[in-house]
């Protein structure tokens, strides 16, 4: 009995290991990709396989098959470069890039850059259409044509990164600035030109007064004429008339005040002031 229970545990034994090896092996065949990411093969045999795989649970030969993901969900990036414009300024630019490999491009990738791309790949040739474009342009075009010189930079790094295997999503110019001397250069020219608006609206506007005064003394003359002939027609009642106007308002001045005291008849008029 003791022999034979002990020919049985050693069975159990036997076939556990052999269990706790197939499990090992067929885990080590499984293995899984998620969603936003690809994978391709590399066969110790055969090398990098032009296959890639989907999304999902796979199967592949122990020991002789490794795989190895990629993200292929757009990552954004920012590279910065000092360069020279046209005109022999400094210019210091820097792009937002939102980059992700080629799912059909990935064993290439993997065979000639390998998953560190976007290091090795972005700086380097950003660096190169920076400086081809900018040099197109004077620093004020940079400002002024700011969106054709983004443009061109966006059809020139698309084209470079897809030699590559990368696709650019989006590409933008996050910040743009000048060297010193160009920046000093730039707000002198600001101020000069504030200065001429101002020097111009005070010529403007000493012009206008000179026009009011003009007109001003042409309507006195204009005046005086009409006055003079008036004179002339009526002899001396206009006088008169402007004299009766004149006591007309005296009188009704003097009826509000309460200090002045009237006497009846021709009698003199009494003035109590107090």
């Amino acid at each position: 009995m003791a022999q034979a229970a002990q020919k049985l545990f050693g069975r159990l034994g036997t076939i556990g290991v052999g269990l706790s090896i197939a499990g090992g092996i067929a885990q080590s065949a499984l293995y899984n990709v998620d969603g936003g990411q690809r994978a391709v093969i590399f066969d110790r045999f055969s090398g990098v396989k032009n296959e890639v795989i989907g999304e999902g649970t796979h199967f592949l030969i122990p020991w002789v098959q490794k795989h190895i993901l990629f993200d292929i969900r757009s990552t954004p990036r920012a590279v910065s470069t000092i360069t020279g414009s046209k005109d022999l300024q400094n210019v210091n630019i820097t792009l937002r890039i939102l980059h992700r490999p080629d799912p059909s491009k990935l064993p290439n990738i993997y065979l000639n850059i390998g998953l560190d791309y976007a290091e090795r790949v972005l700086p380097s040739i950003t660096n190169e259409v920076l400086k081809a474009v900018v040099a197109q342009f004077d620093a004020h075009e940079m400002i002024t044509h700011r969106e054709n010189v983004s443009q061109r930079v966006s059809v020139g790094l698309r084209e470079r990164a897809a030699q590559f295997g990368i696709l650019l999503d989006d590409i933008s110019i996050t910040h743009l600035n000048f060297g010193r001397e160009f920046t000093e250069a730039v707000e002198m020219k600001q101020v000069a030109q504030q200065e001429a608006e101002k020097a111009r609206y005070l010529v403007e506007k000493a012009e206008q007064m000179k026009i009011a005064a003009v007109t001003t003394a042409e309507g006195d003359a204009q005046a005086a004429k009409l006055l003079s002939k008036a004179f002339a027609s009526v002899g001396d009642g206009l006088v008169e008339l402007r004299k009766i106007e004149a006591a007309e308002e005296i009188a009704e001045r003097m009826s509000k005040n309460k200090n002045v005291v009237y006497l009846p008849g021709n009698q003199q008029t009494l003035l109590n002031i107090q």
